[in-house]
């Protein structure tokens, strides 16, 4: 991996994403839910940058396949743990994504060492619990902001749906490693001319 694919623009985006965690979280516990809300709204404007910019530009790294969901998954499961603590997300909700998470990483590494499998790209599934995680940070920071009984039921919405996808995205990984690990070790004169 060559040191130049961390200077690009996509790369760069994504590492000032890691940046904000800390003042994200120190607002949080702050109470200042003002700016926790206006840096993770910031922070998720740099992910959708950073991909059309990867696309526009041609600037597709190898570093950044693994650094894009690392910092998406560093911001997340932080502000379920740190909301958790701050009683704003029930802890079951919480423990859930760390579960997943943590699980699909293990299991990634395992494979990566044991079989030299790569193929890591996002499921429909795990696009749209990436999708339901960041409405439910971003409608729960809303709520301590914009107390409204919308803003409420709203969180409770997106907390089911991530509930439902998280399980949903876990199911179908599970099934997809089956799938990539029997295309992987398939001998290559089995494979179809």
């Amino acid at each position: 991996m060559k040191l130049r694919q961390l200077f690009t623009a996509p790369n760069q985006l994504t590492l000032l994403r890691m940046v904000f965690l800390p003042f994200i979280v120190n607002s949080m516990v702050d109470h200042e839910y003002r700016w926790a809300l206006g840096l993770f709204v910031v922070a998720g404007l740099t992910d959708m940058l950073d991909g059309l910019l990867a696309r526009t530009l041609h600037q597709q790294t190898r570093l950044g396949q693994y650094l894009d969901p690392i910092a998406d998954k560093l911001l997340l499961s932080t502000m379920f743990l740190v909301l958790s603590i701050l009683h704003q997300i029930p802890w079951k909700y919480t423990v859930l994504v760390f579960s997943r998470d943590v699980a699909i990483l293990v299991v990634s590494a395992v494979l990566y060492t044991a079989a030299g499998l790569r193929d890591y790209r996002p499921s429909i599934f795990g696009k749209a619990n990436t999708t339901a995680q960041v409405a439910a940070v971003f409608f729960v920071l809303l709520l301590e902001v914009k107390h409204e009984p919308w803003v409420a039921v709203t969180v409770s919405v997106f907390l089911l749906l991530t509930l439902a996808f998280t399980l949903l995205s876990g199911l179908h990984y599970i099934f997809l490693v089956g799938q990539r690990l029997r295309a992987h070790s398939q001998p290559p004169s089995s494979a179809p001319s």
